[in-house]
């Protein structure tokens, strides 16, 4: 645990030097204080930002967290030349990488929509959801992202696939559901497309906020058959859960790698 803690440590200060991660924030900031402003009430500034936390926070995640171990290449073989478990050496990096991103939506999210939370109290339920779906995506996106560069060992091709785990789990993702849709659209679909939801975690993502925020115009198909089959307390366990579960899946297999790997 001292070995985690430390590599930890060095991991979270290394990010929060970041400029990149400088512009995230600032970006994550920008994009909230003009939805504040020119969006209207803090209810509907919160739906206007589903958009930014189910696009943008995967591919940040996802490509940051990617290129990042890329280059701590030399920093990573210099820890492992030290009597330091690999197992701490991967969850130091996953957690020097999830917990600044996870921080920079907190601050760059949070941090003007708490201020209108304590104009309009009716903003906290929403806001403490959409905050807690934000971070859960950064570790599942952080959690592909080592995985992608535990696996590929050249720096283009690993950068191409982590654009195609984004791709996959938003464009093609829904292009997949649409076809299933017409495709069978005489058969019985409720469980297949269930399943397909919860084997996305965007669209995991996206089911939780527009129950949240009890849009159901917004909801779609799998969100509607969703919500019919759980309803809205059940689903939203089901959801997290979900995640969980979706996070820790591609950690504990670039783990496996990792232990494999010879640097």
């Amino acid at each position: 645990m001292t070995d985690l803690r430390q590599v930890l440590a060095a991991q979270v200060r290394n990010v929060l030097r970041s400029r990149w991660l400088v512009g995230y924030t600032l970006l994550l900031l920008l994009a909230t204080v003009l939805l504040l402003r020119f969006g209207g009430s803090g209810t509907r500034a919160l739906l206007s930002l589903v958009n930014v936390v189910l696009l943008l926070l995967p591919l940040v995640s996802v490509v940051f967290g990617t290129l990042y171990v890329y280059n701590a290449r030399e920093f990573i073989e210099l820890l492992l030349a030290q009597p330091v478990g690999r197992g701490a050496v991967y969850l130091g990096l996953f957690g020097g990488l999830a917990i600044p991103l996870s921080l920079a939506l907190l601050a760059g999210v949070g941090g003007p929509l708490v201020v209108e939370a304590l104009q309009d109290p009716s903003v906290w339920r929403p806001l403490a959801m959409l905050l807690t779906v934000g971070v859960l995506l950064t570790l599942v996106f952080t959690a592909f992202a080592l995985c992608v560069a535990v696996l590929v060992e050249e720096r283009s091709r690993g950068f191409g696939a982590a654009l195609l785990v984004w791709l996959a789990c938003t464009v093609v993702y829904d292009g997949l559901i649409l076809l299933v849709l017409t495709t069978f659209r005489d058969y019985p679909l409720e469980a297949p497309v269930l399943v397909l939801t919860f084997l996305n975690p965007i669209d995991l993502a996206r089911v939780v906020l527009l129950l949240t925020f009890d849009v159901a115009l917004l909801m779609g198909y799998t969100g509607t058959v969703f919500a019919r089959m759980f309803g809205t307390a059940g689903g939203l366990v089901a959801a997290f859960s979900m995640l969980l579960v979706c996070a820790a899946v591609p950690l504990w297999a670039g783990y496996r790698w990792f232990r494999r790997k010879d640097f």
